[in-house]
């Protein structure tokens, strides 16, 4: 079997698949015509970031099997595309930790200190001290946005510095946070105690442009801010803004929101340090995620588990046809959870009632957590590592099942607890082979669980559902369906709202504004 590998696969990856028997071609970055052409002749391909992986290029991909992504994130792989060609898609999310925490550091050092511009000035003969006073990073308060693997050992090096740390993630539990010396707080706490404040959360909706205007009018006067996670969370307009009338003293950036990124008004400001996506380029780190995938990708050719799924888990046997619709189903009721938790996570558990509880339900439950986990942690949690990643995070996951029928023939009821909240969701699977959420926190309802959603808890009265469209219509906002559903008249019911777009952050607090509205979130799944 035939492997091409693309974007200068580090050797040592190479080494694993040839001493596996596999006929490895390696080269470097290819256009869509070229990879159409090419994948033809291949059984598995791997990737870095350079090449994309189209639809269209994977419509020529009659003998593919496996995608490889050497690193974590797989914004260049068409992954729903590949799922539908039932092509296995595997990442490396471990294998670049250490380099992207290091080059953190390094970033901060060279921001507090001015490196960057004295190295510039020098070399071009000028000795100048007084210009570049820079500031210690001891007793400094660093904010750091996501307490994920990255994240945690940023944190750890930081306390060498003797650095007091503050963190945003609202997955990690306080036990986590604890043995890392991290004290845990709201988003805007962070914002306003930080000196330093460093990004590290995947990109999702929920994180695009986390910090814009206001945020960054949050942080206190002479802070600086780092990003070495994805480009997009940053609103960069903004922070150009916020540096050019001084009221952030630096910002050092590794990602941007176009990359490659060759012009930018960021790039004129002098207390800006920038690099061109450098978090994972170690040596290290390249010839760690190239392993890590060459294995699972000799895995895969061999008929054998994966060990990194990023879209779909392998069925095989009787199990096969009858779960597959419902991993969808599973993984769209934990993205849905997922997002109306606002505290960390306790508890997480999973019911299937019906024709289903004769399978092995782990398959369903993996499917959950991945979509519970993924707003949050984006391509860093899979199918396969979700319970793994569930656990350190302090979460107790339960599986149960019924042979029981009931106005269903298969019922998924998932359920999240926390300290002060709880939510639960049950969904079934239509003929139509469509994932629809049938009840929330004892509301039945009946609505399909895909693209963008409103989910509106409110006082079952009149002159609620219209307030509501007609403040969506003045913002453009088209509904495309809706669910009410309530326990008694005049108690607290709930609507559930299919729409056309993403709802603006000012549109949602117009919203709430409503006489009768409890509160108004957007959701996307």
């Amino acid at each position: 079997m035939r492997v091409l590998a693309l974007d200068h696969i580090d050797p040592e990856g190479l080494k694993i698949l040839e001493e596996a028997g596999l006929e490895v071609e390696a080269r470097g970055k290819m256009d869509e015509e070229d990879l159409k052409q090419s994948l033809p002749l291949y059984e598995a391909l791997i990737v870095r970031s350079a090449t994309r992986v189209t639809a269209a290029a994977l419509a020529a991909a009659r003998e593919l099997r496996i995608i490889g992504r050497a690193g974590v994130g797989t914004d260049n792989i068409d992954v729903a595309a590949a799922t539908e060609r039932g092509i296995l898609v595997v990442n490396a999310p471990e294998g670049n930790t250490v380099a992207a925490a290091e080059h953190t550091l390094a970033l901060m050092l060279a921001m507090a200190r001015n490196i960057p511009q004295a190295d510039k000035l020098l070399k071009e003969g000028v000795w100048e001290k007084k210009k570049f006073l820079g500031v210690e990073l001891r007793h400094k308060t660093l904010g750091i946005l996501g307490l994920g693997k990255i994240g945690s050992e940023v944190a750890r090096r930081a306390r060498a510095f003797e650095m007091r740390l503050l963190a945003y993630d609202p997955f990690v539990p306080p036990e986590q946070a604890e043995r890392l010396e991290v004290s845990l707080a709201p988003l805007e706490q962070v914002l306003r105690e930080a000196d330093f404040l460093t990004v590290h959360l995947p990109l999702t909706k929920d994180t695009y442009h986390l910090l814009g205007r206001r945020e960054l009018g949050l942080m206190k006067p002479g802070a600086r801010l780092l990003n070495v996670a994805r480009g997009g969370i940053v609103d960069e307009e903004a922070l150009y803004e916020a540096l050019s009338r001084g009221h952030l003293a630096g910002a050092a950036l590794d990602v941007f929101e176009q990359e490659p990124a060759t012009s930018s008004p960021l790039f004129e400001l002098d207390n800006v340090v920038v690099t061109p996506h450098l978090g994972a380029s170690t040596a290290e780190a390249q010839r760690a995620v190239a392993v890590e995938v060459a294995r699972d990708v000799v895995r895969c050719l061999r008929g054998e588990p994966v060990h990194n799924a990023v879209n779909i888990p392998v069925l095989r046997g009787p199990q096969a046809e009858a779960l597959r619709p419902y991993l969808d189903l599973a993984e769209r009721l934990g993205g849905l959870l997922g997002q109306l938790m606002e505290g960390p996570i306790l508890e997480a558990e999973l019911t299937v009632d019906g024709d289903l509880a004769q399978y092995d339900l782990s398959p369903l439950t993996n499917s959950f957590l991945k979509g519970l986990l993924r707003p949050l942690l984006g391509d860093a949690v899979n199918y396969v590592n979700a319970p793994v990643v569930a656990k350190k995070r302090g979460i107790r996951v339960r599986e149960n099942k019924s042979r029981d029928m009931g106005y269903y023939t298969n019922l998924v009821r998932a359920r999240l607890r926390g300290r002060r909240e709880e939510y639960l969701a049950a969904g079934t699977v239509n003929q139509a082979v469509e994932a629809r959420l049938v009840g929330l926190n004892g509301y039945s309802l009946d609505t399909g669980l895909k693209g963008h959603l409103l989910y509106v808890p409110h006082i079952d009265r009149p002159k609620i559902i219209g307030p509501v469209g007609l403040t969506l219509g003045d913002h453009g906002i088209n509904i495309a369906a809706m669910q009410v559903g309530r326990r008694e008249m005049g108690g607290e019911a709930v609507m559930i709202m299919s729409i056309d777009s993403e709802v603006p952050r000012e549109v949602i607090e117009a919203l709430r504004r409503i006489p009768g509205v409890l509160d108004v979130r957007y959701l996307y799944l």
